[in-house]
């Protein structure tokens, strides 16, 4: 019984390691998704934005209004690359509790295996004891009964 303690209890630190893995990733997940939900977004935003440039260039435009729309696609193009480091940071944070949640889960799904084999252990071990104890039971009566039979 001894041994089943300290295995029952790796079991359930694997299992409670696991779980927190589990929720990381999917924090994770959803940083992941929001980042590139807003890189998507400023991208977008940007492509409009040169729409109507070219829409503005082909009816003619100030050169005050040129500037500013030249300018601002500048800031667009700094806040897309700034995303686009945001969303780099977030896959590589994905990628190493991905890497994180897998490696506990092996280590879960390695004490569950040794869990079961120690439990067929058992079992087996139970099976030659109660065979062994049927056997004892079943040459008693053999004894027994030979034993009136003689007499």
């Amino acid at each position: 019984m001894s041994s089943k303690l300290p295995l029952a209890t790796l079991i359930e630190l694997a299992q409670n390691k696991t779980d927190e893995a589990t929720r990381r990733l999917g924090q994770l997940q959803t940083a992941h998704t929001s980042a590139a939900g807003k890189l998507d977004l400023l991208q977008q935003y940007r492509q409009e934005y040169l729409t109507q440039l070219q829409a503005h260039l082909q009816n003619g435009v100030a050169a005050a209004h040129l500037r500013n729309f030249q300018q601002f696609i500048g800031t667009l193009d700094a806040a897309i690359e700034q995303q686009r480091a945001v969303t780099s940071q977030a896959d590589a944070r994905l990628a190493h509790g991905r890497s994180d949640w897998q490696h506990n889960k092996g280590r879960l799904n390695s004490f569950d295996t040794l869990a079961e084999r120690v439990h067929q252990q058992e079992m087996v071990a139970l099976n030659r004891r109660e065979q062994r104890d049927c056997d004892e039971r079943t040459a008693r009566q053999f004894y027994l009964r030979a034993g009136t039979v003689g007499d």
